[in-house]
């Protein structure tokens, strides 16, 4: 385990030749509001398994796995070994001529990993880059089949799937796209899954599903013969960890195949392990036809995704260059040896480890220790989520699900109490998510929700 770090703090790097604090800080872009976070600006300097340390030596318990990517933990010495190794043999190989080993090697490890014919893979370099890639392979899918007119995307509100232009113009966060509209054309959005707040008034189970069949009733209006595909993550996360009801994604997979349409899971998240089975595809019992992953895939170790898809759409692709162009996308990094080599010897490690098998055991004390803290704080409206990827929604009134209002931001104000008290956990104003690398322990678990059930207390006694 490791130590408290010795790295220089801010007040020591602003010495070797920074004049002030904020002027040091403000050479480099973070996600949250610059301003905002000078005020107490979060550094890390070193990590170990389920823990960080900040540039002032102060530790956290990582219960979002960095942002749902260090699958097994951070200082995995396999993986940093593998790495390591292949820096001797071979760094990066020339993309425009060909592959190497290790992509050849990981690609049939996924290929024997995923469900059903999804045999096909592609590499890139993160999330947003693979969201891309499905996009386009759905729409030259399609021209290369006969229907050169399917282009249309339907994806969900409340999603998020990338911040490049295509790939945000699929997500669903007004937050987000607003400030950089006019979006890409070409896609449609539908509501979520969300059964705790229901988009049409409905109770589960006497619902019918709405929610999944008016997808089809969507692309019956704006034509089936222009609709490439339906991309959603099987768990939606930055709506508050949408869970969907059992019935849900078979439906989607029906509406799909009845009008010809590809099916894409962007498991960026839910993928490699999170819901306890290594796609959230077998947790759900439905095959897609291209299945996206990223984040935990390489650990965190280095940037690498895949998209994989069906042997059938693969075919498509295949034949003569006079004929067929074969896919047309390709990135500079794509199948680098050294994140390759971090994918294998990821993958080596959950299967030989059984971390899947953990994921599940330690996803269900997370459930039963959240499940407590709902039965003791009455602000808890629902708690949600499969594996080791749950969220709690905070309401005002349990009983009718009334929200706080947004300037209270009940949930900000706990995440950041938690933070407070070394807990890093992914907080937004109606809601707190956990998802803790694959490796953790039922000690850490506790940990974890003993700092969340002693911040909540901190701030509504405040």
């Amino acid at each position: 385990m490791a130590t408290a770090t010795t790295t220089p703090g801010i007040p020591e790097l602003i010495a070797e030749g920074q004049t002030t604090e904020e002027g040091f800080l403000r050479r480099i872009f973070v996600r949250d509001q610059m301003a905002e976070w000078s005020k107490h600006p979060l550094i890390m300097a070193k990590a170990d398994g389920v823990f960080y340390w900040d540039v002032q030596g102060k530790r956290y318990l990582d219960g979002i796995s960095g942002i749902y990517v260090a699958s097994v933990g951070h200082n995995n010495r396999r993986v940093i070994e593998a790495i390591k190794n292949q820096l001797d043999v071979l760094a990066f190989s020339p993309p425009m001529h060909g592959t190497n080993p290790l992509a050849v090697q990981l690609a049939n490890l996924l290929a024997e990993l995923a469900p059903g014919d999804l045999s096909t893979v592609k590499f890139q370099c993160g999330g947003a880059e693979v969201v891309e890639a499905a996009i386009k392979l759905a729409r030259q899918y399609h021209r290369l089949t006969g229907s050169p007119g399917r282009y249309k995307v339907v994806s969900r509100y409340q999603s998020w799937h990338g911040s490049t232009l295509g790939a945000l113009s699929a997500s669903g966060l007004k937050s987000r796209k607003t400030v950089n509209e006019p979006m890409a054309p070409g896609f449609v959005h539908v509501f979520p899954p969300t059964c705790y707040r229901c988009p049409f008034g409905k109770s589960y189970p006497d619902c019918g599903i709405t929610c999944a069949t008016i997808v089809g009733d969507v692309i019956d209006m704006e034509d089936p013969d222009t609709v490439a595909a339906v991309i959603v993550e099987p768990i939606g996360h930055t709506g508050g960890v949408i869970d969907p009801p059992d019935e849900y994604l078979p439906l989607l997979r029906e509406v799909c195949n009845r009008h010809g349409i590809l099916l894409i899971f962007d498991e960026i998240i839910t993928g490699i392990g999170r819901t306890g089975q290594m796609f959230a595809a077998e947790t759900f019992d439905v095959t897609p036809d291209v299945l996206l992953v990223a984040k935990g895939i390489s650990g965190g170790y280095a940037p690498l995704s895949a998209m994989i898809c069906r042997e059938s759409i693969a075919d498509a692709f295949w034949g003569p260059i006079e004929e067929n162009p074969g896919f047309v996308e390709g990135h500079t990094f794509e199948g680098n040896p050294i994140s390759c080599a971090a994918g294998l010897a990821v993958l080596r490690e959950i299967l030989e480890r059984d971390l899947l098998a953990n994921a599940r055991a330690q996803g269900e004390r997370l459930r039963r220790r959240l499940d407590e803290l709902a039965a003791k704080y009455p602000v808890i409206g629902d708690v949600r989520g499969r594996g080791l990827f749950h969220a709690v929604e905070f309401v005002r009134d349990r009983a009718t699900r009334e929200r706080f209002p947004a300037a209270e931001a009940l949930g900000l104000r706990v995440g950041r109490r938690a933070l407070d008290h070394g807990l890093l956990c992914r907080f937004d104003p109606h809601w707190i998510a956990l998802g803790p690398p694959l490796i953790v322990n039922a000690e850490q678990v506790d940990e974890m929700t003993a700092i969340l059930d002693r911040s909540l207390g901190e701030v509504l006694g405040s």
